[in-house]
């Protein structure tokens, strides 16, 4: 009470000014630290910008001062209101306290390097800039926007599809090393070439493919022209064929099947194929149904799928009616044929399941991959001569197509010869890397690349990604001299041989394997980006589902003004994912990041609305169809994916906790294996359960939302918690050899493993003629083959539980 007297006395001595507490910013050798300094100022006078309530300076001690003399009627009024001074001093501390503990957490820029700010992600946190003292993410956003917007991405388009770039060749050499200088020249912490020496299949001037009529006797007749011999499909067998021409629309399993159904078998002859629906290189099993939306690997291609069913060769042609038939729009030339290489399959078929380097040596192993049969492509034009000729049912009307004035017919019709004498040569590719090092993960890689090769002008190809890449890699080397440094690494590349199958990325896949899905936290391509303005297409993993949802509310509308992305998407259909998401196809290099390495991977693409952009992969590729299709919109949709590659970068490479949401694997989990209800009164007749995976299935669902929970109500700095979980590695099963099934992933992938090919077994029990149980036809229900995949499949799902649940001493295995 003695102390409370004499603060009370002093009370009455003090100046009307009034005293605050305010902290300075030091410049000098402890710039960056705070100073405290005492500064009187008039009653309602401004503060400092920076002011931080932070620290209460208490009294004096007594005596420090002289002694005032004590005046006794003032006393007992302080005596009588000590208490009601104690408690208002204990509410104005409590509400003191809490206003700068807000404040130190949220908003004061100058309170310490420990500060996350939260903004529009609750996992930002904000960086050094060389001029303010701390970037946020709104200043990370217009910073990346104003660099970007000074590129040149048109012109560069332009330029790189005005250059021969056809793996392997001196033009490609060339462009190989002014791409790596112009990386040098940029604010990168590494620039250097991988060197891969691949088998690549290219035509043989002195001896080029051909096409001949053969009479009833057997003798070569009159030769029909294939207007330009460069036109070819790389990893087609070797040889000559003959055999009776067969319509088979775009030699899909089912369409197959519907010949033999009408009467038309296809053993023993060369099949006509349209172009389209799938690449050539996807069409080997059944067309995807609804459900199998997230299992592209299921398809094959068109070669092997003609080959399954007997046939001697193929020729694959493209229907004009595939393409858009609108005026204004430019379309192919009915003279042009399309290129398009047969592997089932990535990377160098002759080296499968090994990276290609230093010419290393390995045994005569082939990829299973590669067709047994030829292929040749040919034109709309010599499509139209063949069709004339054929015989036999009128095709159904969905084959029907616009070349002749009357209907399509099946066959069979003349015979023909088809030879192919392409040849193999080892030919050196390069990649190109460019690398910005993180600040605090530099061993987690953000990468993102695209295809720099091409077998004409190739500017949707990749004359587009490219410019993309290398718009990219300039912005961020600006945003690095401005301050800008990722939490992660960002590891720009630049691949070879993509044309062939992704073999640069795939090979350079292989040759990191065992370390990359530990390091490489997510890929993105840049190939394919724009193939119209109508319609935006994500081809991804779902964890990064989440991610791109946020990122599209960030970007506009390359085409409706006023709109963000995700504006346009939802005014079409309220279901955005629907809409938006697609599987990964094989042709990409996203493909194997996801599928053999177990990377999350996105590829992002513009498409036309109604039809399929008509150059790609023929010379006509060029620049100016492609502006022409896009009347003139091409710089805009380009930037446009230029701010969606970026901002999604900045959240993978700067986040605290990467922005992946493996919850929605719970969501697929729950889906795709809700596909095998259907089959449980079958199999239960025969004895048999798929209890063991709906068990796994369970775990992993709930191993993840206790796993998502814990994350997000954890302290920042908990490091078990907040450290990578590469869920997507989980799900490639670890009980197959990568060298016998490269792509594990039992989603996404392709093999005995996966659950697609679970799901086709099972419906060989509708199917199985003997209706026995425990009966073993080859072409049938077997009990020991679905015991096997039943496991593979139970065993790698629960693996994925086991990796979310923690540690070995909290996972129970017991079904």
């Amino acid at each position: 009470m003695e102390r409370l007297w004499g603060l009370f006395q002093r009370a009455q001595q003090l100046s009307p000014r009034s005293s605050q507490t305010v902290y300075q910013r030091v410049e000098g050798p402890r710039k960056g630290h705070l100073e405290e300094e005492e500064e009187d100022g008039e009653e309602g006078a401004e503060t400092l910008a920076h002011f931080c309530p932070m620290e209460l300076r208490g009294p004096e001690p007594l005596g420090s001062r002289p002694r005032q003399p004590n005046l006794i009627p003032w006393a007992a009024a302080g005596r009588r209101a000590a208490p009601y001074l104690v408690l208002t001093a204990l509410l104005i501390f409590t509400g003191a306290f809490l206003l700068g503990y807000v404040a130190f957490r949220g908003s004061c820029q100058a309170c310490g390097d420990s500060v996350l700010v939260v903004s529009e992600d609750v996992n930002y946190e904000p960086d050094l800039d060389f001029h303010q003292g701390r970037l946020y993410w709104s200043d990370l956003q217009a910073m990346f926007l104003q660099f970007l917007g000074e590129g040149r991405l048109e012109d560069t388009i332009r330029q790189t599809s005005l250059r021969e770039r056809v793996a392997g060749s001196a033009g490609m050499a060339a462009l190989t090393q002014d791409i790596r200088a112009a990386l040098s020249r940029q604010k990168l912490d590494h620039v250097w070439t991988d060197t891969h020496y691949v088998g690549l299949q290219f035509p043989d001037p002195a001896h080029p493919n051909t096409l001949h009529w053969v009479d009833e006797a057997g003798k070569v007749g009159e030769q029909l022209p294939l207007e330009d011999p460069d036109v070819y499909c790389p990893y087609s067998a070797i040889g000559n064929v003959t055999g009776e021409l067969v319509y088979a629309h775009y030699g899909r399993p089912e369409d197959l099947q519907d010949l033999r159904a009408r009467g038309v078998d296809p053993v023993g002859r060369l099949l006509l194929v349209r172009v389209g629906v799938i690449s050539f290189a996807q069409k080997h099993f059944r067309r995807p149904r609804q459900e199998d939306r997230l299992r592209p690997g299921i398809q094959g291609n068109t070669v092997t799928n003609a080959q399954d069913f007997g046939a001697q060769g193929v020729l694959i042609y493209p229907e004009p009616a595939d393409f858009s038939q609108d005026p204004p729009k430019p379309s192919l030339s009915s003279q042009q044929a399309v290129y398009g290489h047969v592997h089932l399959g990535t990377g160098d078929p002759y080296t499968p399941g090994f990276p290609s380097f230093n010419q290393t040596q390995f045994p005569p192993v082939a990829s299973s991959g590669l067709p047994s049969i030829p292929a040749q492509p040919i034109s709309a034009d010599i499509a139209s001569r063949l069709l004339r000729k054929l015989k036999g049912p009128v095709a159904p009307q969905e084959w029907q197509g616009s070349l002749l004035g009357s209907p399509y017919h099946l066959g069979p019709g003349p015979r023909l010869r088809l030879v192919v004498n392409n040849h193999r040569t080892s030919t050196p590719i390069n990649n190109i890397f460019g690398c910005i090092e993180g600040r605090s993960e530099p061993d987690h890689y953000v990468v993102i690349g695209a295809q720099r090769d091409a077998w004409g002008p190739g500017a949707a190809k990749s004359a587009v990604g490219t410019a993309i890449l290398l718009e990219l890699v300039r912005t961020f080397s600006s945003m690095v001299s401005n301050g800008f440094r990722p939490r992660r690494s960002l590891l720009f590349i630049s691949w070879d041989g993509g044309d062939f199958g992704s073999v640069g990325s795939t090979e350079w896949l292989e040759g990191y394997l065992s370390v990359l899905h530990l390091k490489a936290v997510v890929y993105v391509s840049l190939d394919n980006a724009v193939l119209g303005d109508d319609k935006f297409h994500a081809k991804t993993s779902p964890l990064l589902t989440s991610l791109i949802e946020s990122v599209l509310k960030q970007v506009d509308s390359p085409n409706h003004s006023g709109q963000t992305l995700y504006e346009q998407v939802v005014f079409t259909n309220p279901s955005w994912d629907a809409e938006v998401i697609r599987p990964l196809p094989m042709d990409s290099s996203a493909y194997s990041f996801t599928a053999f390495v177990g990377v999350p991977a996105v590829e992002f693409s513009f498409m036309e609305d109604d039809q399929a952009y008509p150059f790609l992969h023929t010379k006509e590729d060029t620049y100016e169809n492609l502006h022409k299709v896009l009347q003139g919109r091409l710089p805009a949709v380009a930037q446009a994916v230029a701010q969606l590659a970026g901002q999604l970068l900045i959240r993978l490479s700067h986040d605290r906790l990467l922005p992946l949401d493996f919850g929605r694997y719970g969501d697929v989990v729950l889906r795709h294996i809700g596909n095998l209800n259907e089959f449980s009164g079958d199999l239960k007749a025969r004895g048999l359960t798929l209890q063991w995976v709906y068990s796994a299935r369970g775990d992993y669902i709930r191993a993840a939302e206790k796993l998502r929970q814990e994350i997000y109500s954890s302290e920042e700095r908990d490091e078990r918690l907040t450290r990578m979980y590469n869920v997507e590695f989980y799900f490639l099963s670890q009980y197959v050899s990568p060298a016998d099934s490269p792509f594990r992933h039992i989603f996404m992938g392709r093999g005995d493993h996966t659950l697609g090919a679970l799901l086709d077994h099972l419906r060989l029990l509708r199917s199985n003629s003997s209706g026995t149980p425990g009966a073993t036809s080859s072409t049938g229900f077997q009990e020991s083959r679905f015991r096997r995949q039943l496991a593979l499949l139970t065993w790698t799902l629960q693996g994925a539980a086991n990796a979310l649940s923690g540690d070995v001493w909290n996972i129970d295995n017991n079904f």
